[in-house]
C-alpha cells in the first residue's frame, strides 16, 4: 500500500462509514479511529480512542494524508450536553489533532440540518409531511449562500464545523471539504416518507462524493456542498457539488412513497449503537 493515500475514517462503523467502506478500501489505505474499533482492520490500522479526548486520539493521525471525519452524536435532537462533548469538542480535537500531525485535508461530514430550519417553509414543509399535491413544481432550490439556519443542537454543531474548518484552512493550511450530507439510511430505501424522498442519498452516492472529495485538487482550500443524490422531490441544489468536486448522482428516489417500506431502527437519528 505504500503508493496509495492514507486515509483515517471517525465513525467506520456507522451507517455512512459503512456505505463508504468498500470503496474506501479498494482505493486507499483505509485506517479507522472509533471507541471500540472496527471489524476487520489490521490492529494497526484500527485505532481506538475517543473523539473528546484529544491525546487519545493523537496516534491515529500520524501519517495520514485525509481524515473523513463522521464520528458525532448524530441524533437531530442532541441534547446540549452531548452536541458540546462529542460534536463541538469533537470536532475541535480532529482538526486540531490533523494540524499537530500535518494532514493535509479534512472531509467533514457535514448535514443538511445546518440549514434545516427551512424545513418550516414551503415546499419542504408539504414534501417532508408527504401531501405532494400542494407542491408546485418546479420550485426553486435552496443551494450553499442560503444562511445558517440549523435545527436543533446537531444542526448547530454542524454549522460550527464548518466554520472552524475555515479558520483551520485560512489559519493552519488544512484543506477543508464541507459535505452537508442529506439521508443516508441503512436500508437504501427511502419510500417510507416525503422526507426521506427529499433527503435521500444512496449508497453508491454516498461513497461517490466521499471519493471525490477525499481526491479533489490540493487547490480546493475550504468548500461547503449539498449532497443528495438527484432526487425527484431534492429541496437542495447539487450544482455546486458537481461543479468544485465532479459529483454526478447516479440514483433517485423517485416522486411516490411505498407503503411496503419501513424505517430500520438504526436509521433513527437518536439510535447509538454504544450508548454513553
Amino acid at each position: 500500500m505504500a503508493n496509495k493515500k492514507r486515509v483515517l475514517v471517525t465513525g467506520l462503523s456507522g451507517v455512512v462509514g459503512s456505505a463508504i467502506r468498500e470503496q474506501l478500501e479498494s482505493r486507499y489505505e483505509l485506517s479507522s479511529l472509533s471507541r471500540y474499533g472496527a471489524d476487520g482492520l489490521p490492529a494497526q490500522r484500527n485505532f481506538k480512542g475517543n473523539i473528546n479526548d484529544l491525546d487519545s486520539i493523537l496516534p491515529a493521525f500520524e501519517g495520514q494524508d485525509v481524515v473523513v471525519h463522521l464520528a458525532a452524536d448524530r441524533s437531530a435532537k442532541a441534547d446540549w450536553s452531548s452536541a458540546l462533548k462529542n460534536n463541538f469538542v469533537g470536532t475541535y480535537n480532529i482538526y486540531e489533532a490533523a494540524r499537530l500531525k500535518g494532514v493535509k485535508r479534512v472531509v467533514y461530514g457535514s448535514s443538511q440540518h445546518a440549514v434545516g430550519g427551512f424545513y418550516l417553509d414551503e415546499p419542504a414543509r408539504s414534501i417532508f409531511a408527504g401531501k405532494f399535491d400542494r407542491v408546485k413544481r418546479p420550485y426553486r432550490l435552496i443551494d450553499e449562500s442560503a444562511p445558517i439556519r440549523p435545527s436543533g443542537y446537531y444542526g448547530v454543531s454542524k454549522a460550527y464545523g464548518e466554520a472552524l474548518g475555515s479558520y483551520y484552512s485560512d489559519y493552519h493550511g488544512i484543506s477543508s471539504v464541507n459535505i452537508r450530507i442529506g439521508f443516508t439510511i441503512s436500508t437504501d430505501d427511502p419510500g417510507f416518507s416525503g422526507g426521506a424522498l427529499a433527503l435521500w442519498l444512496s449508497h453508491r452516492d454516498t461513497a461517490q462524493i466521499h471519493v471525490r472529495a477525499i481526491d479533489a485538487p490540493a487547490s480546493l482550500k475550504y468548500t461547503v456542498v449539498f449532497a443528495m443524490s438527484d432526487n425527484y422531490w431534492k429541496i437542495f441544489s447539487l450544482d455546486k457539488a458537481k461543479r468544485e468536486l465532479g459529483y454526478k448522482p447516479e440514483d433517485d428516489a423517485g416522486p411516490s412513497l411505498n407503503p411496503n417500506s419501513k424505517m430500520a431502527e438504526r436509521d433513527l437519528t437518536e439510535y447509538k449503537v454504544h450508548p454513553d
